[in-house]
């Protein structure tokens, strides 16, 4: 470091708190004279197998510090181990110190407490050097607490904030001041004691005596002699719902309402939860009923066994408060009854009371159960030693299933488009055998139509010499009928009968092997002999005779 004096205007260099000549001319010497190394350090090391910057922490030629430079002692506590070296982000991985403290922190301008003492943990992480303090949450404390710093590698502090905490700072009995903050550490847990004994350090006991914060101790006597305005019953159902949580016993029942006007028998589900005896009634609504898809015909909830008038508000209560002294609100005294005089009896429904056959008043309604199920008669056979008694039939019989009359085709449009008016109430498009139209559709050279030749049987002149081309087609089993052009005939050509399916006279379509050479078909009214066929018509034939 250089020092300079007002006095003589002379300047000074300390070199390890030793006092130099004069730096002027004539009056210094040089500092190498006499000295044998004058290695200059690297400024390069190999940390983890990475190479890093650390010229700041050599010293300078030969092995001198600079001026103003501070060299920290190359001290290692832990030996090193047998074996190939591994990166310290892996051997100190999950490996955690963890210390109790405290600190003190001051309360101005507040005259029930001057200062308050504050319990927190320090953890230190090994495999980076990074502290992390998290404070314990106390109750109406008023302050925030959780995390009071975050994890990072925390700066020691001034004149030495140029270094970071390190594992050498942390003992049981040691301060150390983060950020200001001066925690006082009192105890640490059993792998950090074995941790700090194994590189060498003496771990003191634990503290015995911990500070207390007297205005934490003043709440906690004040709560423990404190009664509440209103007095509580314990009522502790805990232990029935982890016994019995998710434990439902399903019965099957039925509500007779026959006697009123327009009511019937309606089939009923009743659950009960034995977690809080509370019952829950859902409604088998059966298609086409005509009733409303309602989720549930009684919400859970417990059932009364005897249904009255409407009490007011406030006189149902779950306990009962007398002898009321003072005024009412602050000042006042209370007295619990534990008698319950005066209070309000009101019995529920219990799986001690269905049984089968049991008829059970659901406000107003009579609900007779008629059967359970398996788990239900288990757990009454091994908890009242109860055997499941023989049902009662419940269960209306179906009606004789009406068959749907189909009207006659009247003609009109195709008679797939008429059926499909009469099975839905919104009429949809037939569909068609899409695989078979695929496979059946004209495909290059194959038409996949089969065309004959006929006349009209009939006795009368004019009709004996027409002629018609019957085309049937493999793809969808349609006909059509086509009358060719005859001079002077009289008689319009053209299309005779629609592309359609046609019905026989005895039921069912006409398909490809009811037409052939010499038969007589019936299309709407119209008879028909078959004279002849096209060479594709007959080559199919003989390749599908089957």
């Amino acid at each position: 470091a250089v020092v300079s004096t007002q006095s003589t205007g002379h300047y000074y260099i300390t070199n390890n708190l030793r006092m130099a000549l004069p730096f002027l001319p004539g009056h210094s010497t040089n500092s190498n004279l006499g000295g044998e190394n004058f290695r200059k350090p690297h400024a390069f090391d190999m940390r983890n197998g990475v190479p890093v910057f650390v010229g700041e922490e050599k010293a300078g030629i030969g092995g001198k510090a600079l001026p103003g430079q501070k060299i920290s002692p190359k001290s290692k506590i832990v030996p090193n181990g047998s074996g190939q070296p591994a990166p310290s982000w892996v051997v100190y991985d999950r490996q955690v110190l963890r210390f109790s403290a405290f600190f003190q922190e001051a309360v101005y301008e507040k005259r029930e407490e001057k200062y308050r003492i504050r319990k927190c943990t320090i953890l230190y992480y090994l495999e980076d050097d990074s502290i992390q303090v998290n404070e314990a949450r106390q109750e109406n404390s008023g302050i925030p607490q959780g995390t009071l710093i975050r994890r990072h590698r925390i700066p020691q502090p001034p004149p030495h904030d140029d270094s970071f905490y390190t594992v050498d700072s942390f003992n049981v009995g040691n301060s150390v001041t983060l950020y200001g903050r001066s925690f006082t550490i009192t105890d640490c847990d059993v792998f950090t004691r074995n941790f700090l004994t194994k590189t060498g350090t003496k771990v003191p006991d634990a503290e015995s005596t911990e500070p207390a914060d007297p205005y934490f101790e003043h709440r906690k006597q004040q709560a423990a002699t404190m009664q509440p305005h209103r007095p509580y019953e314990k009522c502790d159902t805990l232990k029935q719902f982890l016994e019995n949580d998710r434990k439902v016993l399903r019965f099957y029942c039925i509500w007779d309402n026959s006697k009123e006007m327009f009511g019937d028998v309606r089939e009923l589900v009743l659950h009960y939860f034995l977690a809080d005896d509370t019952i829950e009634i859902r409604e088998v609504i059966k298609a086409n009923s005509g009733r409303d898809a309602a989720p549930k015909f009684l919400r859970r909830s417990k059932v009364p066994k005897e249904v009255g008038a409407l009490h007011k508000p406030g006189e149902i209560t779950e306990r009962t408060v007398l002898n009321v002294f003072g005024p009412m609100g602050h000042g006042g005294r209370y007295i619990l009854d534990s008698l319950k005089t005066g209070a309000v009896d009101k019995s529920f429904y219990t799986d001690a009371d269905l049984t089968i056959g049991t008829k059970i008043n659901v406000w107003g309604r009579e609900v007779t159960v008629c059967d359970m199920d398996e788990f239900t008669a288990h757990h009454y056979q091994s908890k009242f030693n109860v055997s499941k008694a023989t049902p009662i039939h419940y269960k209306q019989d179906e009606a004789s299933k009406i068959e749907r009359e189909i009207p006659p085709y009247n003609g009109w449009g195709s008679e797939e488009d008429s059926r499909a008016n009469c099975l839905k109430l919104i009429a949809q498009a037939p569909k068609r055998d899409f695989i078979k139209f695929m496979k059946k559709d004209r495909q290059g050279l194959e038409s996949h139509v089969l065309r004959y030749f006929a006349r009209l049987d009939t006795n009368r002149p004019i009709d004996m010499d027409r002629t018609f081309i019957i085309s049937f087609f493999l793809s969808d089993d349609t006909i059509s009928v086509f009358e060719p052009e005859k001079r002077n005939s009289g008689i319009v050509h053209g299309k005779f009968i629609e592309r359609s399916k046609i019905t026989k006279p005895a039921g069912g379509h006409y398909q490809a092997e009811d037409l052939y050479v010499g038969a007589v078909v019936n299309f709407r009214s119209h008879q028909f002999v078959i004279t002849d066929a096209d060479e594709y018509a007959l080559s199919y034939a003989e390749n599908h005779q089957d």
